[in-house]
């Protein structure tokens, strides 16, 4: 029986380790999980409740989506990360840049989704936005090659620009051309990762 993984289609992190485990060629069922709903069965996986949780064949559970991506690279025999120790550690930083950007849009989601309109910070919004904002000119001015042999953190940032485009479509794109090309060229290269882009 395949590992079970509890995740959301919407879900950046969720995507990130779905296309992780089709890359690295490891069998999982991916479970979908409305964590609103606070199932049982993700509780007692991981009581924080979030999603995505990898659930062991031994019932042994492994979150948050970090530890996964590492956990099916050991699984895979480094399929997701360079053995060479500077490469690992530029992978390594670009999935932590990737889902910085993602923690900072939901943030942003989160805001408007459980606070009276009267009560949503502004302010809250603008700094989350500007976080995002430097991370894509950063990533718009020098895009991560995208080799045959790709990385968790190219994953990680397909993820992320697939998350953008679900809730934030038409801003996130805005003078940053080279990134909305690499999405594309991503897509392109690896079709059989798209299934996995956050809808």
């Amino acid at each position: 029986m395949p590992m079970q993984l509890f995740y959301a289609s919407a879900s950046p992190y969720s995507a990130k380790v779905r296309m992780a485990a089709v890359y690295a060629g490891v069998a999982i069922e991916a479970v979908p999980t409305k964590t609103d709903d606070e199932p049982p069965a993700l509780l007692s996986a991981n009581p924080l409740g979030k999603i995505p949780v990898l659930l062991l064949d031994d019932g042994q559970a492994v979150f948050d989506s970090c530890a996964i991506t590492q956990y099916l690279n050991r699984l895979s025999k480094n399929a997701l990360f360079p053995r060479n120790p500077a490469k690992r550690t530029e992978a390594e930083v670009l999935e932590a840049l990737a889902d910085g950007i993602c923690d900072s849009a939901l943030a942003m989601v989160y805001e408007r989704r459980y606070r009276p309109e009267e009560m949503v910070s502004q302010p809250w919004l603008d700094k989350q936005w500007s976080k995002i904002g430097r991370a894509l000119d950063m990533l718009n001015a020098n895009p991560p090659k995208l080799p045959k042999k790709i990385t968790a953190g190219h994953m990680a940032l397909r993820a992320a620009l697939g998350y953008l485009a679900l809730r934030f479509a038409g801003k996130w794109e805005k003078g940053r051309s080279r990134l909305v090309r690499w999405a594309a060229r991503f897509d392109e290269k690896f079709p059989e990762l798209k299934a996995c882009i956050p809808a």
